[in-house]
């Protein structure tokens, strides 16, 4: 029963962070008190899938959601759901959809459908990314606020 808790710990931290490019199966096994190898093989033994395979089928189904409803390039949606190259996650997404994401979202996306504007998605997903020269809050590095 530990055991399924500790893997159920590991699978809800993937769940939270899944678009986090940087998220580290290595950092999240030793989350759930497991060593990188053990986890990978109790994961897969509990879920009937590596703890990838389910990062990665979390991801593509993220974009799929994302490709069906918001007006965001395939490059935006790629960048938001954790993939850090659009071929990779071209070729991930066609494996596992058996259509590349233009041909889904054509597929998907009937004429005249309305699609959620690409500035309320991104907001959405976590926000904007931070412009040059800001920290986040609206404030120059020198302190100066910007109007």
């Amino acid at each position: 029963m530990e055991r399924l808790r500790r893997l159920r710990l590991a699978k809800d931290t993937m769940d939270r962070d899944w678009a986090d490019p940087a998220l580290d199966l290595t950092a999240v096994a030793a989350h759930a008190g497991y060593s990188r190898h053990h986890f990978l093989r109790a994961f897969k033994e509990a879920y009937g899938e590596t703890p990838g395979q389910y990062l990665s089928r979390r991801r593509i189904e993220r974009a799929e959601d994302m490709l069906r409803s918001a007006d965001l390039s395939v490059t935006d949606i790629c960048m938001l759901v954790g993939f850090t190259s659009v071929g990779t996650f071209s070729s991930t997404f066609k494996r596992q959809t058996g259509l590349t994401p233009s041909e889904y979202r054509s597929k998907h996306v009937g004429r005249g459908a309305a699609l959620i504007p690409g500035c309320w998605a991104l907001l959405w997903a976590g926000g904007f990314p931070a412009r040059a020269g800001l920290d986040g809050t609206g404030t120059e590095a020198d302190g100066e606020r910007n109007s």
